[in-house]
């Protein structure tokens, strides 16, 4: 069984971290039973008229669990208190939990499609999740906002990139093709009319492996470089944070 559990708006402009890295931290708190498959960054509308913090992006994590009971209640117990020790001062952290198959989840998965179109509110949050845990731990209560959304677009598979995947912030600046597939990243050439990457072919990173969800799976977009020789699109971008970048979360 897998579970969702969406993390937004934890930190401030003074903070040294950002969402997504209290989501990845959460990975030391998950119960037995419980295995991290990885953790999905949602960007979400910017708009004059929606506070945040830097790109109003939120995250969610995909949790691979071996048992049922009391699991859900466990994990929120768990998350509540990891936000309460992580959640930055003024912040206005929230929280969202659903388990894959909930009855809720279809219109949560629209919801979350809406925060990346129009500006939403507190209310609309709470009447897509009926049935579905979400609640607020501080400040204006806001996070519920981006944590009901980062649930839904990432259980929909189709949006988001992954920002913690095995070990793919310790992969090195080149691998192979079939490197990558072993662990678990799918390679997709973006090219127009570009060959399909053979598995002896080498992929530079530029040591930021960052793939996308699409299909319900980890896909890394690349682009050739000369025949045998990808390089995967996008690249690390810096917040300024205090005079400071703090780069990806």
């Amino acid at each position: 069984m897998k579970i969702y559990l969406g993390f937004d708006d934890t930190d401030s402009l003074d903070c040294e971290y950002g969402t997504g890295k209290v989501a990845r931290w959460f990975a030391d708190d998950l119960p037995d039973g419980c295995r991290l498959w990885g953790v999905v960054r949602q960007q979400l509308l910017v708009d004059a008229a929606i506070p945040y913090t830097s790109h109003n992006s939120s995250a969610c994590l995909i949790i691979e669990a071996s048992r049922n009971g009391d699991l859900i209640h466990e994990l929120r117990g768990r998350a509540e208190q990891h936000l309460e020790r992580h959640a930055a001062a003024g912040s206005d952290p929230g929280l969202c939990l659903a388990a894959e198959g909930s009855p809720g989840l279809a219109g949560l998965m629209e919801f979350g499609l809406s925060c990346t179109r129009r500006v939403v509110t507190q209310e609309d949050a709470l009447r897509a999740s009926a049935g579905i845990h979400v609640s607020g731990h501080g400040g204006s209560n806001d996070g519920i906002i981006g944590a009901a959304a980062a649930v839904g677009l990432t259980a929909s598979g189709w949006y988001g990139r992954f920002i913690e995947l095995g070990s793919l912030r310790r992969l090195p600046s080149e691998l192979r093709v079939d490197e990558l597939e072993e662990q678990g990243i799918r390679i997709m050439a973006m090219d127009r009319d570009a060959p399909v990457p053979k598995p002896a072919d080498r992929v530079r990173t530029r040591n930021w492996v960052r793939p996308r969800l699409l299909g319900g799976q980890p896909v890394l977009p690349v682009v050739q470089q000369v025949p045998g020789v990808w390089e995967t699109m996008g690249g690390r971008r810096g917040r300024k944070n205090g005079g400071h970048s703090v780069g990806d979360r």
